[in-house]
């Protein structure tokens, strides 16, 4: 959701052309994660002024508006310091529009601009606030335009302020969750960011190395642990309510610097996500919330707003592992496509160092040395939203087998709207692609409020989830581009049934069935290779099945989970109606469903410990004149007789059916959507990481 990139250059000469295409660039890197509209906003050729560039529809458009207006830009003109902000909006408030679009500017001389990603849910009485203040317009329907002119609010207020020290008067007032990157005529070749629920992180480039690797924390002056400490005792709300001004913080002048050793010459990249950020950098700085970055005169600092017990002193500067091809297309024609076929590798890259199968033991360093504390814990609760979740229930099973604890598998969303009890002996496992999903994050934060162990599985280092977990478990599957997740849900499954082999090796009892499982996992590369072979016959189903309205998919035990994630891929994907059903529960309703118009894809194994109770459903959809679509294992005839269109997967464990079993509704899913016409990796209305609740 939205897509924040800031481009900052300090004594290194750029034309304006140059500064535009890394602000477009970086916009089109972020692309993925959902949008529908975009901006930009860069000094005007005199210096002077700020000239804002917004359009609705994908970058592109706003590419071409900037082609169309290079006169005015006075794109060959060149600047040696120079601060360009640039935006992809997903509408929260306000459709998608031009003025709705960011960046949002304090009033018609642009002297504060700001872009924002997340939702400001006091926006209201802010807003109420400056109209009574002054004669403030407001020119658009959104949230983010509050923060612009309560920032130029401030200003007029205490013009002597920094522009750092500005933006931490705004942030106190402000509720929800956001991340901002400001820009001002008041205060050229600087910029500011700070964040708060939302993700954030700066690269850095230099010719030269830096003077240190990590960047120093300050705090305001009078902010002492001692003040800490009273806070405790005498809480107060994180945002002063009532009439009369607004308070303010103590300002403070530091002398800490961050900037590089020889030659002054740096670059500074702001955005929401590495991949915008590693063609021209490996090294970034993942901020907290809270942090107030800001650049002045090519110098990095972070203020904190507050000082807590447990803050670093510093924040420590990331070496980036993934590269540029990761986030090409390669000779696919759609990132989704790409990472559907690249199962076979990062299915790999996640047992990789972990699994050894020679003497067939488990290593998940990130959770070894909290193993003692999570076997003689109370019960296992696993967290999630969309295919996270679907990755929990598909191994909800093995885990209550092999731990021998009761499993929980909750919606975050619907574990937060009940405040479920949780206790100091529970183990929470918060698991996200992203691990910056909100409704997620939030539910963690609510576990570990009430002592939980808290244990993380994500795809993304650095990430919130990660930094505020106890422990945890990086699913290495590789950059995921595409909105709906593929190879994400794969890896996922996979750390989840290492993490169960993990807390059975010490049982005798269940060392056959830990050998069984082990060996399927080393087959497991080479099979994914053969079930992608079934392309061609997948696209061949979906030329039959794109153009129906509605499509069910059935089955029980270990893959109930496969029906609801390839129901929830169709609906992503292709905007048909799909609805993933227990085969145990059709005769409680959906069997009124079925005739023969209606297109149902039933899944059932042979060695499925449920395979006679699936044949019966089976057998009550063909009684019912209904003409199923199978995916079934190789050489079963006996299933496959009762079908009208067969896909046969190979034979391996039972609790890993389910990674076999989902690629050919992943393919499905795919084929279907370009054959609908439909934007395969960028679906309408979903983003790829939901920042806000």
């Amino acid at each position: 959701m939205c897509g924040i990139f800031a481009y900052l250059n300090y004594v290194t000469p750029k034309t304006r052309k140059e500064i535009l295409d890394l602000l477009i660039n970086g916009l089109k890197r972020l692309e993925y994660r959902g949008y529908d509209s975009a901006g930009v906003a860069i000094d005007s050729p005199d210096a002077k002024d700020m000239m804002l560039v917004r359009k609705t529809g994908k970058v592109k458009m706003l590419e071409d508006e900037i082609t169309s207006r290079t006169g005015d830009l006075d794109v060959d003109g060149i600047t040696s310091v120079h601060c360009g902000i640039a935006h992809t909006r997903w509408a929260t408030h306000g459709q998608p529009s031009e003025y709705n679009s960011h960046p949002q500017r304090s009033d018609d001389s642009h002297a504060f601009v700001v872009v924002h990603n997340g939702i400001i849910t006091n926006y209201k009485e802010i807003r109420t606030f400056l109209q009574n203040k002054q004669t403030t317009t407001f020119e658009s329907e959104t949230d983010t335009e509050v923060i612009a002119k309560l920032i130029h609010h401030f200003y007029k207020q205490h013009p002597n302020y920094s522009f750092r020290e500005l933006v931490e008067q705004v942030v106190q007032q402000l509720e929800g969750a956001f991340a901002l990157c400001f820009k001002s005529i008041h205060f050229p070749g600087e910029c500011v960011a700070t964040r708060r629920g939302s993700p954030l992180l700066v690269g850095i480039k230099t010719k030269t190395r830096l003077a240190t690797d990590h960047i120093p924390i300050l705090y305001g002056k009078d902010d002492t642990i001692k003040d800490k400490k009273e806070s405790d005792a005498n809480p107060q709300e994180h945002r002063p309510h009532g009439r009369g001004e607004i308070p303010v913080l103590p300002r403070s002048d530091s002398t800490s610097e961050f900037q590089p050793l020889e030659d002054k010459e740096i670059e500074y990249f702001f955005a929401s996500d590495a991949s915008a950020v590693i063609e021209h950098t490996d090294r970034v700085i993942y901020f907290e919330d809270d942090d107030v970055a800001a650049v002045k005169d090519g110098t990095l600092s972070i203020h904190r707003l507050r000082r807590s017990m447990d803050d670093p002193h510093a924040r420590e500067i990331t070496i980036l592992k993934m590269e540029l091809q990761q986030l090409m297309k390669g000779n696919y024609d759609y990132f989704m496509q790409k990472e559907i076929f690249e199962q076979p590798e990062s299915v790999f890259n996640t047992m990789r160092g972990r699994m050894n199968f020679e003497n067939q033991t488990v290593t998940l360093g990130g959770i070894h040395d909290y193993i003692p504390e999570i076997k003689r814990c109370r019960r296992l609760m696993l967290i999630g939203c969309g295919t996270s979740y679907h990755s929990a229930v598909a191994t909800r099973q093995l885990l209550e087998e092999l731990t021998e604890l009761p499993v929980m598998v909750e919606l975050a969303s619907d574990f937060l709207d009940r405040t479920t009890p949780v206790f100091r002996d529970d183990v929470c496992f918060f698991i996200s692609q992203s691990g910056e999903t909100a409704d997620t994050l939030m539910a963690l934060r609510y576990c570990k409020q009430r002592g939980a162990l808290i244990v993380g599985i994500t795809n993304t280092v650095g990430s919130s989830i990660c930094r505020e977990s106890h422990c945890g478990v990086h699913i290495n599957a590789g950059p995921e581009i595409g909105v709906a997740s593929t190879k994400a849900y794969t890896s996922q499954f996979i750390s989840l049934v290492m993490f169960a082999l993990v807390m059975s090796e010490d049982r005798l009892s269940l060392r056959p069935r830990r050998k069984e499982i082990i060996e399927g996992l080393q087959r497991l590369d080479g099979q994914i290779k053969q079930v992608l072979k079934l392309d061609e016959e997948v696209q061949t189903l979906a030329k039959d099945l794109y153009q129906q309205r509605s499509l069910l998919i059935m089955g029980r035990g270990y893959n109930f989970a496969t029906c609801l994630e390839g129901a929830l891929k169709v609906k992503e994907l292709t905007y048909m109606h799909s609805e993933g059903i227990m085969a145990g529960e059709l005769k409680h309703g959906p069997l009124a469903l079925i005739d023969n118009s209606m297109p149902v894809l039933m899944i059932i194994m042979k060695d499925d410990p449920v395979y006679v109770k699936c044949i019966n459903a089976l057998q009550q959809v063909t009684a019912r004149d209904g003409r199923p679509i199978l995916i079934c294992q190789e050489g079963d005839t006996e299933t496959s007789s009762f079908a009208s269109k067969v896909l046969e997967v190979p034979r391996t464990v039972d609790c890993l059916q389910g990674i076999l079993t989902v690629i050919p509704m992943q393919l499905l899913s795919f084929h279907i959507a370009v054959l609908r016409g439909c934007n395969v990796d960028c679906p309408r209305n979903l983003a790829k990481s939901v920042t806000v609740e």
